[in-house]
């Protein structure tokens, strides 16, 4: 039976015992604590070890997500960040036999790939409190990028596109945003003229190497950890290709209608470019790709209305965006930002 075929509460149970059967997997003590984090792409386990007093993060990956190739893309981006361009992001902890990557089955479900992370201290940004935490966000967006456009990529490397093609296309990585919440015909004409002026002024705007590679593509403030002055970034799961500025618009998901969003993108801008410039044509464009990222998570809403996330945003989440879409349309959105 495949996962999406399972009521919610019994796959989630299924997930648990998942979880469980990894600790001998990985030679974790079995009286270790198996607590989930999240649940959303992936469903992610925070594990207590008794014996060692050791906390770790156990990721176990939708079966219809990434391939066990692309998962180990994204472990040796993450390798290099760390060790070439000063990005803090977890390790991975091998099994016993060398394995990264291990794959899990339990009945119910189809197996699963799983990585097992070191556990990162830090705490997530305050939502009151981020002018510092966004400037020293785009420092570290600049070096992340700065590494992108550089770094030899393995052989046979393989990630998500997250282009318009494969945001709110013909072939969208999270479902079509007209399966999103509430969404009624004079909305679906409003958001069908916002999505036809993303997709123009993306064309015009290009994917030359200087704008477009691989990014993290969600460093929303739930995957960002702050220490003292230290930025820690996890969760790569859905880095891929796509535009540099993307990375801005997802740290700024779920809060694009804050008073407060162009001090937030000067904060970040200030950060960004003591180590990366950006131009007057790219800065012109951040409301676009704000847009292109409100809409995505609109689909994803719509594709993923089971978890949590999606249940909180809800018809709520729409309304915000036909508001945004409004103002964006009118050239407003871009003036206050731009």
């Amino acid at each position: 039976m495949a996962h999406d075929e399972l009521p919610h509460d019994l796959l989630l149970e299924r997930l648990g015992e998942m979880a469980g059967s990894a600790l001998p997997v990985y030679g974790l003590d079995p009286d270790s604590a198996v607590t989930m984090i999240n649940h959303s792409e992936n469903t992610t386990f925070r594990i207590d070890d008794p014996k060692d007093g050791g906390k770790r993060v156990l990721r176990v990956h939708r079966d219809d997500y990434h391939t066990k190739n692309g998962i180990g893309c994204e472990l040796a981006w993450m390798k290099a960040l760390r060790e070439e361009a000063g990005v803090i992001t977890p390790t991975p902890i091998p099994s016993p036999d060398g394995a990264l990557i291990t794959t899990l089955t339990v009945d119910g479900l189809k197996p699963r790939h799983c990585v097992l992370f070191e556990f990162l201290d830090g705490r997530e940004p305050d939502e009151d409190k981020l002018l510092a935490p966004f400037r020293r966000l785009g420092e570290v967006s600049a070096r992340l990028h700065r590494h992108s456009q550089h770094w030899q990529r393995p052989a046979g490397f393989e990630r998500l596109q997250w282009d318009f093609e494969h945001m709110l296309g013909e072939t969208p990585n999270w479902g079509d945003w007209k399966e999103g919440p509430a969404l009624d015909a004079e909305r679906v004409a409003l958001l069908e003229r916002l999505v036809a002026r993303i997709e123009e002024r993306l064309e015009a705007y290009g994917k030359g190497a200087e704008r477009f590679s691989l990014v993290h593509a969600d460093l929303r403030l739930a995957n960002l950890l702050i220490e003292g002055e230290t930025t820690k970034v996890i969760d790569f799961d859905d880095s891929g290709l796509s535009w540099f500025l993307y990375d801005l618009a997802t740290a700024l998901s779920f809060i694009e209608t804050r008073d407060d969003v162009p001090e937030l993108v000067e904060s970040w801008l200030a950060g960004y470019e003591t180590v990366r410039p950006l131009s007057a044509a790219d800065k012109a464009e951040i409301p676009t790709f704000l847009m292109l990222r409100r809409m995505t998570i609109l689909a994803w809403i719509g594709s993923h209305s089971e978890t949590d996330l999606a249940k909180e945003l809800g018809p709520e989440y729409t309304a915000g965006t036909c508001e945004l879409a409004e103002r964006y349309l009118a050239e407003r959105y871009l003036a206050e930002i731009s």
